[in-house]
């Protein structure tokens, strides 16, 4: 088991420096250049010799090989740099930023994966029959429904024609609630973009779960369960969800790196406060050091949620938990 715990953490490790790479390469290749933010309205006036100056003044002078050990050496004492838009240091845009995605994120794929579970078990009671075709019409209608546009219309429906939400924001800008007033006030403002993040999330857990429970309920032990007199209810509960919970905890991994990546078009919709509309801002300006702060922070809570899985897996089936200690009596 502790073999192949090194052997994982060696895998993400690699898959971190992989994304760190990334992260450094990808925002110098794209069109644009950040002069015209750090310079604002007179950049069109500067000599060659300033603007040389300027970009001096940020590193981007330098080779690409010497800007990459300089933002390695950083990265390894916490140092994002300062942002060309705000100069501000990075790290305090990202963590005001980061508890709005977090609650976004995190609490629309935690209700995602139990709107999809309930829906599967649902579903896999009902094999074959109507009850099973409509939802699992539904859920590919679902799946196939781009982001922006359910945000757009829950806009028109719910914010604009029957005025019951507010359109964009995290809190309301006029007002100063604190306690169980800002509580609402923050509850009010994130229905919509949690309505939508769960809307297009679900169908993913539903198909597995559908699947994983229709698997189970085959299996010869199901079968002497309800041979022994116990209710579909006791069978459903107590022996078919837990051999079922791998794949959707699997899905659910997937999902939580989606939403963080899918946050970006539901938060720009919204205009919400969280760090996919800091990565659209910073895009459209051209904002390096907060791009590569942002998608080094997404990356990180990504693998951290995989390494969390990895951990559950042989909690919740030990057939995984025996096949490590075999294989590494067998090493």
């Amino acid at each position: 088991m502790f073999r192949l715990i090194l052997a994982r953490l060696g895998q993400h490790l690699f898959v971190l420096w992989a994304a760190v790479t990334l992260n450094f390469a990808l925002p110098r290749l794209m069109p644009g250049n950040p002069l015209a933010l750090l310079a604002g309205e007179d950049v069109a006036s500067l000599t060659t010799i300033q603007r040389e100056a300027l970009m001096a003044t940020v590193g981007l002078d330098r080779p690409w090989p010497e800007q990459y050990g300089r933002y390695l050496e950083r990265l390894l004492v916490g140092d994002f740099g300062y942002s060309y838009q705000r100069n501000k240091p990075v790290i305090e845009i990202l963590l005001s930023r980061l508890p709005w995605t977090l609650l976004l994120a995190g609490t629309g794929q935690i209700l995602a994966t139990l709107v999809g579970l309930g829906l599967g078990a649902l579903a896999a009671q009902q094999a074959g029959r109507a009850g099973d075709m409509t939802l699992l019409g539904l859920a590919v209608f679902f799946e196939s429904l781009p982001a922006f546009w359910v945000g757009m219309l829950l806009i028109a429906v719910l914010a604009v024609q029957v005025p019951l939400f507010p359109t964009f924001g995290a809190v309301s800008p006029w007002e100063r609630e604190v306690g169980l007033a800002l509580a609402l006030d923050v509850a009010h403002h994130l229905a919509l973009p949690l309505l939508t993040l769960v809307m297009v999330s679900f169908s993913g857990t539903f198909l597995v779960a559908r699947s994983a429970l229709l698997t189970v309920l085959g299996e010869p032990f199901v079968v002497a369960a309800h041979a022994k007199g116990l209710s579909k209810r006791q069978v459903l509960f107590r022996h078919v969800f837990r051999n079922a919970l791998l794949p959707v905890v699997t899905v659910f991994a997937l999902n939580l790196a989606h939403a963080f990546g899918g946050a970006t078009v539901i938060e720009t919709v919204f205009s919400y406060p969280g760090i996919g509309r800091l990565i659209y801002e910073a895009v459209l300006n051209r904002d390096y050091p907060v791009l590569q702060g942002a998608f080094f922070m997404i990356t990180v809570i990504i693998i951290v949620a995989n390494i969390a899985v990895d951990a559950l897996y042989p909690w919740l089936d030990p057939r995984v938990r025996q096949a490590a200690m075999q294989a590494e009596g067998a090493a």
